[in-house]
């Protein structure tokens, strides 16, 4: 059985070109992967509805917030918000989980995880196993 690991994926938009493109790099087992799609607008509605993306709190789903945001990283980071903001809590490692699926890569999740552990709206609590991260509003 072949093992997917996803080592890492970028949607870029080339200057020359007007179609969006989704990057995925990575490995099957020991063969390397480094695959290019090309996505119009319609393919990204396809794909957006296979995975069931909604809006969320006012918050677009990741493929059409990551082509909008100067940053890709303020996107990941307002996804990530809003998916606690929703959850309302999480234990550290589902948190980690779906961090690392919003942004296809261990490191980037862990870094938003830190990040969340420091921000003004989460709550972590440290008792048992696992911290539990919880969504608070600020005063």
């Amino acid at each position: 059985m072949l093992g997917v690991a996803q080592d890492a994926w970028e949607h870029v938009r080339h200057k020359s070109e007007e179609t969006p493109m989704l990057r995925i790099r990575g490995s099957i087992g020991d063969w390397p992967v480094d695959l290019t799609l090309e996505l119009d607008d319609g393919d990204w509605a396809k794909l957006g509805a296979q995975l069931q993306v909604s809006k969320v709190d006012g918050v677009e789903p990741a493929a059409s917030a990551a082509a909008k945001p100067a940053n890709p990283d303020d996107a990941q980071w307002q996804l990530a918000k809003a998916l606690l903001r929703k959850s309302g809590q999480l234990s550290g490692p589902d948190l980690l989980e779906q961090l690392e699926g919003l942004t296809g890569s261990a490191a980037a999740g862990k870094r938003l995880l830190v990040r969340l552990r420091h921000c003004a709206e989460v709550k972590v609590l440290s008792g048992g196993d696992t911290p539990l991260y919880s969504w608070v509003e600020p005063l």
